[in-house]
């Protein structure tokens, strides 16, 4: 038996989220979130996710990206996913101007995305929290120099 899905769960938003090759096309920023159903700190994050998908829906495209699933692969090794959630802010042209892993505060996410609407420099796009590391080895490893082997936390392009 199954029950209706809350609208701040990794499920729901998810369900809600803009496909990628909408959201490269929308002439909107995009803010694109990798995330497991099994992470704990996507899980902690959904419910603020959630709130502010309603308060900045209308100007800004929210991707959710399941790492998981395996065609997904070229845009984990494209930005460089080496833990979850893993945020990446692109610019309304697509283009990728920064990223964050782990959980973020509230104030941090809204204070970027205001930032991002105005096309101005992200304030907090070094942050950093709490993550869960992604398992590859359902991945095959076709490259020793795999992006993601050397741990890199933030990147501001």
């Amino acid at each position: 038996m199954r029950t209706e899905t809350p609208t701040g769960s990794l499920e729901a938003l998810a369900e809600r989220s803009t496909p990628l090759e909408a959201a490269l096309t929308s002439g909107k920023p995009t803010l694109m979130e990798f995330y497991a159903n099994w992470c704990t700190s996507c899980q902690a994050m959904a419910p603020d996710i959630a709130e502010i998908e309603q308060q900045y829906g209308d100007r800004v495209n929210f991707v959710m990206l399941n790492v998981d699933n395996s065609k997904w692969l070229p845009e984990m090794l494209h930005y460089r996913v080496d833990g979850i959630p893993h945020f990446v802010f692109l610019d309304s042209a697509g283009e990728s101007i920064a990223s964050a892993i782990g959980e973020q505060p509230h104030t941090v996410m809204t204070d970027n995305l205001e930032a991002l609407i105005a096309g101005l420099p992200l304030p907090y796009a070094k942050a950093t929290g709490r993550t869960s590391e992604v398992n590859t080895t359902a991945v095959p490893k076709t490259n020793v120099d795999d992006p993601r082997s050397h741990g890199s936390q933030v990147a501001v392009q």
